[in-house]
């Protein structure tokens, strides 16, 4: 009869829980490196040898009076701050502030009007949700996006009168940052 295979043992990283030799494609590599070095030695063998190398330099540092956080002159270096990282390696990018007017059309002759972006600006959309409604006699609601951004839906075709209402109501909205979609394309307001 044939023997039974054991189980494999997994290491799972402390820092980020992926198992040990995915650590480099996890969030963030730089923070897993140290438990790394001291519980997995042999699964990254260059990063002990990159830390040996830098114990060398710090201690020669060390020895001529600079330190890595001071310069020469002891005065300290200004610390940037990294770029927000997402899983895969890529960078966050920062949302621009501006509006997006959109007319979609369904059931032949009916319309919604979609708001996108104006809490950026530090409106609140349900208070907008209600002004919308009000000033356009017609029903206005907050919904989630399909990037699941919250927006202002308003039924009917109101975009003819609404660039000037949304600037007259919210002068921190200026004029330039509102633009329509209009068959795919971003077109300026103004």
């Amino acid at each position: 009869m044939a023997e039974k295979p054991e189980p494999v043992k997994v290491l799972y990283c402390g820092v980020c829980g992926l198992p040990a030799e995915y650590c480099e494609f996890g969030p963030d590599f730089e923070k897993c490196k140290p438990w790394l070095i001291q519980n997995a030695p042999n699964l990254y063998p260059q990063l002990v040898n990159d830390l040996k190398e830098v114990d060398g330099v710090s201690d020669q540092l060390r020895v001529s009076g600079i330190t890595e956080a001071t310069g020469p002159s002891g005065s300290s270096a200004p610390k940037q701050e990294p770029a927000k990282r997402l899983p895969g390696g890529k960078t966050k990018k920062k949302d621009k502030q501006e509006v997006i007017i959109e007319k979609v059309t369904r059931n032949k002759r009916k319309s919604i009007t979609t708001l996108k972006g104006l809490d950026l600006f530090g409106v609140k959309l349900s208070d907008a949700s209600k002004k919308l409604g009000k000033k356009f006699a017609t029903g206005a609601s907050v919904v989630k996006g399909p990037t699941e951004k919250d927006q202002i839906d308003v039924q009917g075709d109101i975009a003819y009168d609404i660039v000037e209402f949304i600037t007259d109501t919210w002068p921190d909205v200026p004029e330039t940052a509102i633009y329509f979609i209009e068959d795919g394309k971003k077109v300026p307001a103004v």
